[in-house]
């Protein structure tokens, strides 16, 4: 391979007669993707994202246009479906059909013309989709020329699709526990409720069966995948920002055109495998971007095991990230995702911008780190506590969500659920205000001190990675992957434009040029009386007097 790529593989690594897969060849596999406004990956959208739209929109617009429950659900799903399960839409598209026409609900036509359009959108969407599969996949084992190796994990338990299957089982049982208990307990007083639940049950049913289907699916091809030696070819691999495999043809060294993403599990021979994939195979469901901003990765060498195709499971064999350590083995822990060229030009739009603004902010930063670390005088103990800033929001807070909540509790045709769920609201606030009001960092000699509602965290200054302002938040992050954060207000354009810095940023430039600098951090040691207390007692009153203001207002009301 290209001696020029930073991590080089072993050649005891590659299989025998491993061919690249080179820039020509994967050309022709980029030609077979589906057309670029099929959804086979929607960019910029996660998985959370795109079943909360699509629940918002059964809930509401379907809802309110007069759509039986029994069909705004299933209408809703389609669009879940169409990027994650298109093998669902083959069989559903034509039952909802053939549903909508057999009841014919009010108002017909409407109804009718927009079953029968999502029918046949949806069936040409899956249909192109998963052809398109078949020429990927013979085009990647075309360009492998015969050329095939056994997986190393062909004779370890495999446990692809346990978690998912778990999870779908578990929505199931939780919606057919729930319909008689809300029933029960009054929570369907009017019809506009009943109709909400029972979307909202027919909706997570859906999500249910799509996490048991996935499971089941992506067992059967890991399964299929280990039954044989499988193609193999020479690629270059790197993490994305979401710490996804993402692939690239052998050649291209620049990193231009990334041809799939896929998330993996790290292959530890001396475990089980049984559960090693589960914890990231629930993570590759849903797809929950990381708020760390990652920059590009290396590439490295890499052998791909299986032939990649919309849906697929590989297995990749790369070059260590470190130089000196053994090739790494992963397996997915969810389906290869192609990258269209639509979305690898998004792609490099976004980086170039977020790269844009990440150099800005990393030179402002800098900038005030430099002043911290000149201006910064040693103290035995050092404070640093809530502002105007954090108690402007804590009070803009207070006014909006007890304006929402008594419109609630007043509303004589309201349903008892959406009065529970401002009253949980209520008591969430009256313990997140504390917080906003009340927080505090100490540094002394040892490290930092933080105040939080169950008590107060010691963080040894070896331990601190980073302390930075990303938009609202102030984020300290410490070893162990733990983390720390407020919020306030931040407008940057109006910072930039007056000349102000954001006092996140100023705290953040000061503890930053302490951990850089040890001269400069305090000298003493903190009392504890210093370094904060329990928040929890302060939310304890606000949480009593949130209550009696609920029963209040739910009696002088008249709804009890």
């Amino acid at each position: 391979m290209n001696t020029d790529v930073r991590r080089t593989l072993p050649a005891t690594a590659i299989p025998d007669g491993c061919l690249p897969w080179s820039t020509e060849e994967t050309r022709r596999w980029t030609r077979e993707l589906p057309p670029a406004w099929i959804p086979v990956r929607w960019a910029g959208l996660s998985v959370y994202q795109l079943v909360w739209l699509t629940g918002v929109l059964a809930a509401l617009g379907l809802i309110w246009a007069g759509v039986p429950p029994y069909l705004a659900a299933p209408a809703a799903l389609h669009l879940v479906w169409l990027p994650l399960r298109p093998e669902i839409v083959r069989v559903s598209a034509p039952v909802l059909a053939l549903v909508t026409a057999a009841v014919r609900p009010e108002p017909v036509v409407p109804v009718l013309a927009g079953a029968f359009l999502l029918t046949a959108v949806s069936l040409t969407v899956s249909e192109l989709r998963l052809r398109a599969r078949q020429r990927q996949r013979e085009a990647a084992v075309a360009a492998a020329s015969g050329v095939t190796a056994v997986l190393p994990d062909a004779d370890q338990p495999l446990g692809r699709g346990r978690i998912l299957c778990g999870l779908g089982i578990v929505l199931i049982v939780l919606v057919a526990a729930g319909v008689p208990l809300t029933a029960a307990i009054g929570m369907w007083d009017t019809s506009e409720g009943r109709r909400f639940v029972a979307v909202a049950g027919l909706y997570v049913t859906g999500l249910g069966v799509t996490a048991l289907l996935s499971g089941v699916l992506g067992r059967r091809r890991a399964v299929a995948l280990r039954a044989a030696p499988a193609p193999v070819l020479r690629v270059l691999v790197r993490e994305d920002r979401r710490v996804d495999a993402e692939v690239y043809a052998a050649d291209d060294v620049a990193g231009l055109r990334p041809l799939f993403t896929v998330a993996t599990v790290r292959l530890d021979p001396d475990t089980d495998g049984g559960t090693d994939d589960g914890e990231a195979e629930l993570d590759a469901f849903f797809e929950q971007l990381d708020d760390d901003k990652r920059r590009p990765k290396p590439l490295r060498e890499a052998v791909l095991y299986g032939a990649p195709y919309d849906g697929a499971e590989v297995v990749l064999v790369s070059a260590a990230r470190k130089q000196g350590d053994p090739p790494v083995a992963e397996r997915s822990t969810g389906p290869v995702r192609p990258l269209p060229a639509v979305a690898v030009r998004w792609r490099l739009r976004v980086a170039k911008r977020q790269a844009a603004w990440t150099a800005a902010d990393d030179e402002r930063h800098r900038g005030l780190v430099a002043a911290a670390l000149l201006t910064t005088e040693t103290v035995p103990v050092r404070r640093w506590r809530a502002g105007a800033l954090d108690r402007l929001s804590a009070f803009l807070m207070v006014p909006a969500g007890v304006f929402l909540c008594w419109m609630v509790f007043t509303d004589r045709d309201g349903d008892l659920w959406q009065q529970f769920l401002c009253f949980l609201g209520g008591l969430y606030g009256a313990f997140r205000i504390p917080v906003k009001l009340c927080w505090r960092i100490t540094a002394d000699r040892t490290g930092l001190w933080l105040n939080s509602l169950r008590g107060t965290t010691h963080i040894p200054w070896d331990d601190v990675r980073s302390v930075r302002r990303q938009v609202f938040e102030l984020k300290l992050r410490w070893s162990g992957g733990e983390s720390w954060a407020v919020s306030a207000f931040s407008w940057a354009w109006y910072q930039r434009r007056r000349g102000l810095t954001h006092p996140y940023d100023a705290l953040a430039a000061e503890l930053s040029a302490m951990h850089a600098d040890p001269a400069l951090r305090p000298t003493g040691d903190s009392e504890e009386r210093e370094r904060g207390r329990p928040l929890w007692p302060l939310g304890v009153p606000l949480a009593v007097l949130w209550v009696a203001g609920a029963l209040v207002a739910l009696v002088s009301s008249g709804v009890w």
